[in-house]
C-alpha cells in the first residue's frame, strides 16, 4: 500500500514540536523536584533538554545503555537538529537518554530507581481512584451487554488518565462518544473464538491500568479468555508507562479497595497471576524506537497465537499503525493487515496521527477548527480481523 509522509518534530506551533518544547520541559521540572536528584544527574538532564530543544543529535559514548543498538538505529541521524528525526524516534530517544541521565542503568545509589515512580504513586493513591472504583458496585446489578460497554468505555477513556498528557491538557476534555466505534466487533471477535489466548498490550500505570485490569478479569470470568497475556515495559518509559512493579501495585491497590466488588477483582487477579490464567512478560523491543512492523521473531510468534490483541493507548496505536500523517480516512485494515494476530486498538487522540475515519466524521470534526486530533476528547475503537490462514 501506498505509505505517507513520517510525523517530525520541525515545524514551530505544530503538537511534536510542542511536546520537545512545552512538554518536555515542564517534565523535567517535575522530575527534578520529584526525587532528590545529586549535581550529576541534575546536570545530565538540564543537558539533554537544552540539546533536544537547541542542539543536535549527539550519537551515544561509551558510557549509554545499549550503545551499540541505538548507533545502528539511529544511522543517518547523528548530527542532524533533533526535529529533523522521525517524532516517534526522537522521542524515544529522549526517554532512553533521561532515564540514563537519571541513573537508572548506572552503578551506584540510583541504579534503578524509576524516576516518574513519585508521579506514579501519588496517582494510584489519590481520591479519585476510590471515587472510580466505587462505581464498580453497581456493575455487577446490570445486564451482562450493559456491564460489557461500560467495562470497555472504562478502559478505552481510561486512556486520559495518561500522566503525560495530563501534565499539559488545558481546556475542555469532556469525553464524547468514539468517532470509530467498533465495540461490537470487539465482543463479537472474543466471542467467535472463546477460551483462546488474548493479549493485551498495556499502555499507562494507574488510573488508566485499573480499568484495563477490571476488563481483564471480566474475559477471564466470563470464559472469553482462558489465558491472558499482559505486556508491561521492561523498565520506566514515557513517563506514566506500566512495569511489572506498576502492575503488582495496581493490583493490589484493588485488592485493599473499600468497594468489596474491587476488592474482589484484585483477589481474583493476584490467583490468575498464581496460576497463570494472567500471565505478565516483558520484552526490550517495547523500549525501542521502531513500530510494531519490525517485530522481532519471538514476539511475533507469541502475538501469532492469540486469539485477538488489545493495544492500549496513543504511543502504542502510534506504532500499530506507523507515525505518519496518513489520510484520515485511510482504512484501519490496510494499515494493520501486516499484524500477525486480529487486533483491536482502544485509544483516546493525543498525537496527530489517525486512520479509519469515515469522511462524513472527518468533515465534522474539522469544521470545529479545533485541535480534535491531540484534544483528548475523541477516542477510536478499532478491531480488525485477521482472515483464518493468513
Amino acid at each position: 500500500m501506498a505509505t505517507a509522509p513520517v510525523i517530525r518534530s520541525d515545524a514551530p506551533g505544530s503538537f511534536p514540536w510542542s511536546v520537545f518544547h512545552e512538554r518536555h520541559p515542564e517534565l523535567v521540572r517535575q522530575v527534578l523536584d520529584a526525587l532528590p536528584y545529586g549535581p550529576a544527574q541534575r546536570a545530565a538532564v538540564e543537558r539533554l533538554l537544552v540539546e533536544s530543544t537547541t542542539g543536535v543529535l549527539e550519537p551515544p559514548d561509551g558510557s549509554v545503555q545499549d550503545r551499540e543498538q541505538w548507533l545502528a538505529w539511529g544511522e543517518g541521524l547523528w548530527g542532524r537538529p533533533w526535529g529533523e528525526a522521525p517524532f516517534l524516534w526522537a522521542e524515544n530517544w529522549f526517554y532512553h537518554r533521561l532515564i540514563d541521565a537519571t541513573g537508572w542503568f548506572r552503578p551506584g545509589a540510583w541504579r534503578g530507581i524509576d524516576p516518574f515512580g513519585p508521579f506514579k504513586a501519588a496517582e494510584l493513591a489519590g481520591p479519585a481512584v476510590d471515587d472510580e472504583l466505587a462505581a464498580l458496585e453497581p456493575l455487577g446489578e446490570l445486564p451482562r451487554r450493559q456491564r460489557e460497554a461500560a467495562l470497555l468505555a472504562s478502559a478505552l477513556w481510561g486512556n486520559r488518565a495518561d500522566l503525560s498528557f495530563g501534565m499539559t491538557a488545558t481546556g475542555d476534555t469532556t469525553a464524547s462518544d468514539p468517532v470509530v466505534d467498533d465495540s461490537a466487533l470487539f465482543w463479537t471477535e472474543l466471542e467467535r473464538a472463546p477460551g483462546g489466548r488474548v493479549c493485551v498490550v498495556a499502555d499507562n500505570a494507574g488510573r488508566e491500568l485499573l480499568p484495563d485490569l477490571v476488563l481483564i478479569d471480566h474475559l477471564l470470568g466470563e470464559g472469553l479468555a482462558a489465558e491472558v497475556v499482559l505486556y508491561v515495559k521492561p523498565r520506566p518509559y514515557f513517563v506514566s508507562d506500566a512495569t511489572t512493579a506498576d502492575l503488582l501495585a495496581t493490583v493490589e491497590r484493588l485488592r485493599a479497595a473499600r468497594s468489596p466488588r474491587a476488592a474482589a477483582v484484585g483477589r481474583r487477579l493476584w490467583r490468575a497471576l498464581g496460576t497463570g490464567e494472567l500471565a505478565v512478560r516483558t520484552h526490550a523491543f517495547f523500549c525501542a524506537p521502531l513500530t510494531f512492523h519490525e517485530l522481532p521473531a519471538d514476539l511475533r510468534a507469541e502475538f501469532a497465537g492469540a486469539a485477538l490483541t488489545v493495544f492500549k493507548g496513543d504511543l502504542n496505536y502510534r506504532r500499530l499503525v506507523g507515525d505518519r500523517l496518513w489520510p484520515p480516512t485511510t482504512p484501519f485494515a490496510d494499515v494493520v493487515a501486516y499484524f500477525p494476530s486480529s487486533v483491536a486498538a482502544l485509544r483516546t487522540l493525543k498525537s496527530d496521527v489517525v486512520v479509519g475515519l469515515a469522511p462524513a466524521v472527518l468533515a465534522r470534526l474539522d469544521a470545529t477548527g479545533a485541535r480534535w486530533r491531540t484534544s483528548g476528547r475523541h477516542a477510536v475503537v478499532q478491531v480488525h480481523r485477521r482472515p483464518p490462514g493468513r
